[in-house]
This record gives structure tokens, C-alpha cells and sequence, in this order.
């Protein structure tokens, strides 16, 4: 063990009592926190008599929606494999569940420290494991590549932030890489940061964004329609995603789109189920009237507001929606995938904290599917011009959906990659 990967491993050692009383501390507003602590350690059940395993780590809700169509592809491809799914959070094992059931199999992925990771992949005994986006684990790519486990990292990003902050432990980050067999990157900025922090030319392969392979949910559409014939002719637009600091906001421009649009609807989502209370709270203090989800099936006309304080209906929310704000935008959280709404020719607006998705949001606003602001008061006046203009507001939808079609076949061009990988290592 290098000296870098050792001093890592000491701090990991020192920051987990801390960590689980900050899990048990959170399990307060959510107890799935505090369940299957062991796993977090590395112990999870074994399957015995599986042919052959193939493990993909997701961290959360929107890693695992962007690895849906690769995983449902995985599940078509190797049916002869047990796919085992690895979150880091309650809301992304849920949606695991939710998607795949007894499908895949599912743990939390381990802390990373040594003794933890060999443990997991001992029992698991995965021939491939796929990371989604940029996790970048010394010690699971050590014990990876000391168990001679080919590792991809799949959709790897790498912001420029990002990168500034790994080149600080740059030691300990090149060895990492060296670990990974393939590096498919979204684009070829993604490839060159991840060059200079000592990437080979090798490893790298610039294959494109996965989540433009997400698949519409039908089910969702249909849903979304037989909802909002019951509403009636009310305009409905969504805030999706929103975090703490962000829905005042939303609802301060509600308030003042209603003087415009008096039977507008606003749909909002907050990003953590452990927030709802609160977000319910927030919309008493507005003044608003709101319903909740968890509450209620039926929208009564003088509504101003349905909160979104259910899990795995965010799809079915943007297929209701005329328009859509994706949060973690107006605060500095760097924004989240707004290619769902998209998928429904729903036109997006975001805040300027968009970090996160830096390769699409340019793009997105060039084709006219989406726009930036920097102030409650821009939103309002963007919501507004888009509602009162039906002909603009398809315009930027149907712009949206080509913008989708372009940029697909992500998954197919990695299964080959898959393949070769699994080849060698069987």
C-alpha cells in the first residue's frame, strides 16, 4: 500500500464513528438510515451458486435513473448473470427497488476502507464492476484490481472544480485511475481533465452522456394524461428537485404568477423525502393553498399548489407539467438532470448552478429547449412569457425531444466494451 492510500485509509478510519452517528442523526426525519449498517462495513449475503456476477454502483436517485437503460440492456444481454446494484443513500436504494425488484440483487456499496472492500468483493465475487459518474474509491479500485476485476468507469465527468480539488491529492488520485480499465467519458472535455490528473490516453473513451438513453415511461404518460383531464384546463407548471433555500423562492414566484394566471398550478418536489414536512410548512407560511400527495388522490380546483411528498412519481409529475424548473439551480448545488422533462417536450428553466451538468445545459439553451436565470424575478418573467404563449412553449418542447434524439446510443456503444472486458476476464 502506497504511503498516499495508506494516510487515506487512516482518515476514513478516524471520520467513520462520525459517520454513523451522522447516519443515525439523519435517521431522525428518515429511519432508512439507519438500517443495514453492516453492509455499509462490507458484510452482505453471499450467492452461492450464481455462474457469474456482474456489479454496478449507482449513488443515488439520479445515477440510477441514468443507468436504468444500461442496466434493464445488462439484464437482456447476460441473462445468465446476477446483476448485483450498490447505493450509497435510502432514496437510491428505494428507487433500485422500485425499478428492479428481484431482478438484481442490492446492497449498500461499503465504506471505503480496506477491510470493508475485500470483504465485499469477496462475497460478491463480481467478473465486471461498472461505476456510475465519477466515484473515484482507492481503496474499492485497489481491492479491484488486486482481486483482478475489470473496472469501468461509466458516464465519468469530471468538472473543472472537480478536478482542482483532486489535482490537491494528485498521489493518491493517478494511482486510482491507474486502476481503471476503462474510462467512458461523456465528452471529450470530461477526457482531458481526467488526462491531466494522469489519466492514459489508453483508458480513456469519449462514448457520450448516458442519460440521453433514458427511455420515456409510458405507464407515467399515461397516468400524467388521465390526471390532468381531472384537473381541467389548468396550466401546470413543476418545480422539481427543489433543496432547502430554494422553495421560498419557487413559491414567492407562484404568488406572483397567480396575479397573471389565477388557476396556475405549481408542482412541487422537494429533493429529500426528509424535507417534506418542512416544504408543507413553507407553503402555510405563503399563504397558498396546497395539498400533499401522501394525502390525498383528488386535486381540488382552488389548489395552488400540490406537493410532490411521494417516492418514484417525479416522471410522472413532468409528464403533467406545461413547464418545468429544475432545482438545485438557484442554490449552489450545480443542478440536476433535466433531460426527464425533456423526454415529455417540456420545456426547462434553471437556475445558474448548473455545474453538474455542464455538457448538456449549453446545448439545451442553443437549441432553444431551456434557460438559464439568475433571480426568482427572471423565472417569473421566463414562466410567464412560456404560459401565456402555447405556440413558444411547444416550440422549445419539440426542441427539446430532437435535442434527445441526437444525442443517443450510449449504451450500445459501451457493450462492446462490456463484452471485451468480461472475454478477458473469463
Amino acid at each position: 500500500m502506497s504511503f498516499a492510500r495508506f494516510s487515506y485509509s487512516c482518515l476514513v478510519y478516524l471520520l467513520l464513528p462520525f459517520i454513523f452517528i451522522k447516519l443515525w442523526w439523519r435517521g431522525r426525519d428518515n429511519p432508512a438510515y439507519r438500517q443495514a449498517w453492516a453492509e455499509r462495513l462490507g458484510y452482505v449475503k453471499s450467492l452461492a451458486n450464481d455462474p457469474f456476477c456482474i456489479c454496478l454502483h449507482a449513488v443515488s436517485v439520479g445515477e440510477t435513473m441514468a443507468a436504468r437503460p444500461l442496466i434493464e440492456q445488462l439484464l437482456t444481454s447476460y441473462p445468465e448473470a446476477r446483476l448485483w446494484i450498490t447505493s450509497t443513500t435510502p432514496t437510491g436504494a428505494a428507487t433500485v427497488m422500485r425499478l428492479f425488484g428481484s431482478a438484481v440483487e442490492h446492497s449498500y456499496l461499503p465504506y471505503d476502507t480496506p477491510q470493508a472492500m475485500q470483504r465485499f468483493l469477496q462475497t460478491v465475487r463480481p467478473k465486471l464492476f461498472l461505476v456510475i459518474e465519477t466515484e473515484l474509491w482507492p481503496n474499492l479500485y485497489a481491492a479491484c484490481a488486486q482481486a483482478q476485476i475489470p473496472l469501468i468507469l461509466v458516464n465519468a465527468r469530471l468538472s473543472a472544480r472537480s478536478a482542482r480539488g483532486y489535482a490537491r491529492i494528485q498521489s493518491l488520485i493517478r494511482e486510482t485511475l491507474a486502476r481503471i480499465n476503462l474510462i467512458a467519458a461523456r465528452e471529450q472535455q470530461d477526457a482531458e481533465r481526467f488526462l491531466g490528473l494522469g489519466a492514459r490516453l489508453s483508458q480513456i473513451k469519449v462514448l457520450g452522456n448516458i442519460k440521453f438513453d433514458a427511455p420515456v415511461a409510458k405507464d407515467a404518460a399515461l397516468k400524467a394524461q388521465a390526471l390532468r383531464q381531472t384537473w381541467g384546463q389548468r396550466l401546470v407548471w413543476i418545480a422539481a428537485s427543489t433543496h432547502q433555500g430554494e422553495d421560498e423562492l419557487v413559491l414567492q414566484t407562484h404568488a406572483s404568477l397567480l396575479k397573471q394566471f389565477p388557476d396556475l398550478l405549481l408542482i412541487l418536489v422537494p429533493r429529500h423525502p426528509e424535507r417534506f414536512d418542512e416544504v408543507a410548512s413553507l407553503c402555510e407560511q405563503a399563504k397558498l393553498s396546497y395539498q400533499r400527495r401522501s394525502h390525498t388522490q383528488d386535486l381540488r380546483a382552488t389548489s395552488a399548489v400540490l406537493l410532490g411528498d411521494s417516492m418514484g412519481e417525479l416522471v410522472m409529475w413532468y409528464a403533467c407539467a406545461d413547464l418545468a424548473f429544475v432545482g438545485g439551480s438557484l442554490v449552489d448545488v450545480g443542478g440536476h438532470n433535466p433531460l426527464e422533462a425533456l423526454a415529455f417536450d417540456v420545456p426547462v428553466l434553471s437556475g445558474p448552478y448548473v455545474h453538474n451538468f455542464q455538457d448538456i445545459y449549453p446545448a439545451l439553451v442553443n437549441a432553444g429547449a431551456a434557460v438559464l436565470v439568475d433571480s426568482p424575478t427572471v423565472l417569473a418573467h421566463y414562466l410567464a412569457a412560456w404560459l401565456s404563449n402555447p405556440e413558444a412553449r411547444q416550440q422549445a418542447g419539440r426542441a427539446g425531444q430532437q435535442f434527445l434524439q441526437q444525442q443517443g446510443g450510449v449504451v450500445e456503444r459501451l457493450l462492446p466494451e462490456v463484452d471485451r472486458l468480461l472475454n478477458a476476464k473469463n
